[in-house]
């Protein structure tokens, strides 16, 4: 089975105006571009009394960084009290959300992704001696890594919601 370490763990929250759409399409060709697998584990959309909305989405993306180390981040989108507004950006009126989202994110070191050295005791000591004498330096490495691909997404993230709202008027 492969071994998975919380690394780091990073929450974004943002109050305001934002498009859903743009925002889900700009997460997940980011992380394209950077080479991530993306499986949507959740989405969950739920209309409150008040006609807002509340929505849940759930990520799990991974990189192979080489055939003993992956890394795998866990995205969970929280949106919140999400009503719908017109706005007007560049003169163009358009509908988006005005609400509050929260973008959690995980991120895991990965060793064995494949389980290759779970086949038998023998490979399985082999894997600890491995883990612990041979790449303990690697690991450090890859485990910062790990923070700087959760910072760089957390970063991306907060750019385009900033971003976003500087160019609308509702």
């Amino acid at each position: 089975m492969a071994d998975k370490e919380v690394v780091t763990k990073e929450i974004l929250e943002h109050r305001g105006i934002f498009n859903l759409s743009d925002l889900y399409t700009y997460a997940h060709n980011w992380l394209r571009d950077e080479n991530y697998g993306v499986t949507e584990d959740k989405y969950n959309e739920k209309i409150l009394g008040n006609g807002s909305k509340d929505i849940d989405i759930e990520w799990t993306t991974w990189k192979k960084w080489s055939d003993y180390i992956a890394i795998e981040l866990k995205i969970k989108f929280e949106i919140r009290g999400a009503s719908e507004v017109e706005v007007e950006i560049d003169g163009v009126k358009q509908k988006a959300y005005k609400g509050n989202i929260r973008v959690e994110t995980k991120g895991n070191l990965v060793r064995d992704p494949e389980s290759k050295y779970d086949t038998s005791p023998w490979w399985r000591t082999v894997r600890d001696i491995y883990n612990k004498f041979i790449i303990p330096a690697k690991i450090d490495a890859m485990q910062d890594k790990v923070r700087e691909e959760v910072f760089k997404f957390k970063d991306n993230i907060k750019a385009f919601l900033d971003l976003v709202g500087k160019r609308t008027r509702a």
